[in-house]
């Protein structure tokens, strides 16, 4: 019986997104207010855009921890559900409120306190502040369940494999990876043969033939898959040989996206859709291009340039403005910027909660 030895080491790479930038929540947002514009005022509304706060504010945050930052000319300060002002505006920076932890060292989880990043300087910020717009000596620790999700390269660890591995009837000139099928011990390799791909089992059967220019295996949860290339285009083959995704895309990217389901965003003849990886579309209409945002949804890029959205399960937003993301994950509510410039929300129906 032939025998196939693998000697591992590990290294890491890094996959690049790009992701539009926003003040991140703890989880701590109140949708029941919502900032809204009127002309170059700002104010608040229900969701069914009854006003609860007057706009006469030169900006608006949301709410987090039942507090406000506004700005009244050039100075932040901070408003509760009532509208009263409760921290004068005297800061350049003001952002939300949350919870953090002051250790203590007879108290292991510490004390708990409401703070905000703020400064009075014109250079940004000096500190945090608590509820009452004092300064603290020392920013609390934010709990790990409070943190905001890095907007960072996604790093992937790849094993880089030696095989020994005796070549049965010239099947192969070079073994470069493995696999196992979801519920199979059986080992699978993929290999090299005259500078093309395909994937072998344990009895030396071909499961693809060699006739892919790449091949790179994609770890999934529990599921391995193929994403090859054939004549500069790109598909995706599952675990057992099958095809998810036929080589017909020029370009191919596989996400771990909604709900923890599996998605693929392709391009073909100038135009960009979303897959899921049993080939059904998720977003049919072809677009100049889509971003994943990891928020929850997919930024739609039209030939002008200008952004619109699609959340699972709602009509798209058809591409209006010149910037689009979603406020916080999980929201209803989006944060965009008009052609004119100014900013905005709308919820994931595309109301519109301001006015010109």
């Amino acid at each position: 019986m032939n025998k196939i030895l693998t000697k591992i080491t590990t290294k890491s790479i890094f996959i690049f997104c790009i992701f539009f930038s926003i003040e991140s929540f703890s989880q701590n947002i109140d949708y029941s207010l919502i900032p809204y514009r009127k002309a170059d005022k700002w104010g608040f509304v229900n969701a069914d855009k009854t006003i609860i706060i007057s706009p006469k504010y030169d900006d608006a945050r949301w709410f987090s921890e039942g507090l406000a930052a506004v700005k009244l000319g050039t100075k932040w300060g901070y408003i509760n559900t009532a509208g009263k002002m409760l921290i004068a505006a005297k800061f350049t920076v003001a952002k939300s409120f949350r919870k953090g932890y002051i250790p203590l060292k007879n108290k292991v989880e510490g004390d708990t306190i409401l703070f905000a990043g703020a400064s009075t300087l014109e250079s940004g910020y000096e500190g945090c502040i608590n509820i009452k717009g004092e300064r603290l000596a020392k920013c609390p620790a934010m709990p790990e369940n409070g943190m905001a999700s890095n907007r960072i390269p996604m790093e992937t660890i790849v094993k880089e494999k030696v095989y020994s591995i005796s070549n049965s009837n010239g099947l192969f000139d070079k073994i470069v990876d493995d696999y196992k099928k979801t519920g199979n011990e059986e080992t699978f390799y993929v290999a090299q043969k005259g500078g093309l791909f395909g994937v072998f089992n344990s009895k030396f059967e071909t499961i693809i033939p060699f006739e892919y220019n790449t091949m790179k295996t994609i770890k999934s949860d529990n599921k391995t898959y193929l994403h090859v290339t054939k004549s500069e285009m790109n598909g995706i083959i599952n675990e057992d040989g099958t095809f998810s995704i036929l080589p017909v895309y020029y370009s191919l990217v596989l996400f771990k996206g909604i709900n923890e389901n599996d998605f693929v965003i392709v391009k073909k003849n100038g135009k960009t859709y979303v897959k899921d990886l049993n080939n059904s579309e998720i977003i049919a209409s072809g677009f100049s291009e889509i971003i994943y945002d990891e928020n929850g949804g997919f930024i739609l890029v039209d030939e002008n340039n200008l952004h619109g959205f699609y959340y699972p399960n709602t009509p798209i937003i058809t591409p209006q403005y010149a910037d689009i993301r979603i406020v916080n994950k999980g929201s209803d509510y989006l944060q965009i910027k008009t052609t004119n410039g100014k900013v905005g929300y709308i919820n994931s129906q595309g109301v519109e909660f301001f006015e010109e």
